[in-house]
């Protein structure tokens, strides 16, 4: 890591939003305070959150703390991966290559598409009846 303060970013995926701090460390993850483990009982979000760490090769060397408000806990997740990603590239110029070959340094911009009116949902049209 280029310095050994705070790196502080912000990450978005859908309605939620994580700011993360990152700091050199021994791999500790704290999201609003409580443990990944206790925040995330999916073994799949917690891999999410850890990408960012095995594609630089350094799967222990940050301690990673998130403060994430807004969506469900999928999006959080991936708000937290892309806020890593952007405080680690803060701290280290050099990582941002490696990261966004990954995929990570993109905003998912995908969000849920407005309700019409005279329609059901955003799309879906009142059963026609021809006769």
């Amino acid at each position: 890591m280029a310095s050994t303060q705070n790196s502080l970013a912000t990450g978005k995926r859908k309605t939620a939003i994580a700011r993360v701090w990152v700091r050199a460390g021994e791999g500790k993850i704290t999201i609003n305070e409580r443990e990944i483990v206790e925040y995330f009982p999916r073994p799949t979000l917690r891999m999410i959150i850890a990408q960012p760490f095995d594609v630089i090769g350094r799967p222990s060397g940050y301690d990673v703390e998130a403060r994430v408000h807004g969506g469900g806990i999928a999006a959080q997740a991936s708000a937290i991966r892309h806020g890593i990603c952007r405080a680690l590239v803060e701290a280290d110029p050099d990582l941002r290559s490696a990261l966004r070959k990954a995929g990570f340094m993109t905003r998912d911009s995908r969000i849920v598409e407005r309700k019409k009116y005279g329609r059901h949902k955003a799309r879906k049209r009142p059963q026609y009846s021809k006769r």
